[in-house]
């Protein structure tokens, strides 16, 4: 398959406006800027107090801004569980939600769509006016987790691409890869499987085209990854939850849009609770990547990161809700 061309660009400035962890006192390299000192260095924290830090929450949002030239191009990755999570962290941290150029939803669930209504309205009210939504036409169905007692644990369906359109999207709906923004950021289509242990997430389901029953869906097809090119670095990747495992996904950015090596990816890669099974020969086909930047988070946990940091060292910084990567 031949690499889908992105153009190349000089930084990339990695923001984390919603994450499971908050950690601002574990030391980082000197191109991670935690929440607090971040926000003292921005003369955004007077003081240290509950109200002027953000708020954890189960669920992801990336805001991706990259400089090329003097061009700047933003991409908002998720939108978190909720809008109130979203606004108030981004406010907190200075994130300018109007001027984002696009916004992708990895996939269907709750814990990145469920701010994405928020999101959307927030950058339309912006100076830019509507905001391009890139979405998977598989995301819109309800879903859920079926408990080991046999009980299933239903979640909230993401908006659809109507209620989006009315809030100020443009919704794109398409199975296809994409490269968008003037070609800086390259979304996937779907991701092939071609690890013989990356088998989903057993036990989650999707409603039926009946809508009454329900039928099995390990491997959530609607997920996709982001891609970015730094000129003299390679290619970092974006991958909110890695449900297709993420040796694949990291195979396929690289057989997609990498043309060269893979620098870095953050996101969460999803081995914990029936997927820790799979940690070490996660951990062993990760190494063969060479990769610079390893920064999991979201729904990783800790056993694997644990185990991550005893066989990757200081290449490992996870994330955390408002730290900021200067890549």
């Amino acid at each position: 398959m031949s690499a889908l061309e992105l153009r190349e660009i000089d930084r990339l400035d990695i923001l984390l406006l919603v994450d499971n962890a908050t950690d601002s006192l574990s030391t980082t390299p000197k191109y991670v800027v935690p929440e607090w000192p971040g926000l003292q260095n921005s003369g955004r924290l007077p003081a240290l107090a509950g109200e002027a830090i953000c708020h954890a929450h189960h669920g992801l949002s990336v805001l991706i801004t990259a400089h090329v030239g003097d061009e700047t191009r933003r991409l908002l990755l998720d939108a978190g569980p909720e809008g109130a999570t979203l606004l108030r962290n981004s406010a907190i941290l200075g994130a300018d939600l109007g001027a984002v150029d696009a916004v992708v939803l990895s996939h269907g669930h709750w814990d990145h769509g469920g701010g994405l209504l928020a999101a959307v309205e927030t950058i339309a009210q912006g100076s830019r006016g509507g905001v391009d939504c890139y979405l998977h036409p598989g995301m819109f169905a309800e879903r859920a987790g079926r408990r080991q007692d046999g009980a299933l644990l239903i979640q909230k369906r993401i908006p659809n691409a109507e209620q989006l359109g009315k809030a100020g999207a443009r919704p794109v709906v398409t199975r296809e890869p994409q490269v968008v923004a003037d070609g800086v950021f390259g979304i996937s289509g779907e991701i092939p499987r071609v690890t013989s242990y990356e088998e989903g997430l057993p036990g989650h389901m999707r409603r039926a085209a009946d809508g009454v029953g329900w039928d099995p869906d390990p491997l959530i097809m609607d997920e996709r990854f982001v891609v970015v090119r730094v000129k003299d670095k390679g290619a970092f990747v974006f991958s909110s939850c890695s449900h297709a495992g993420i040796v694949n996904v990291l195979t396929h950015a690289r057989d997609t849009f990498a043309s060269g090596p893979l620098h870095g990816v953050l996101g969460g890669f999803h081995l914990s609770g029936v997927t820790e099974k799979i940690i070490p020969d996660t951990v062993r086909d990760l190494k063969r990547f060479d990769l610079t930047v390893l920064a999991p988070g979201h729904c990783t946990g800790w056993r694997a990161i644990s185990a991550m940091a005893a066989a990757f060292g200081d290449e490992l910084v996870p994330s955390a809700v408002g730290k900021r990567y200067l890549i």
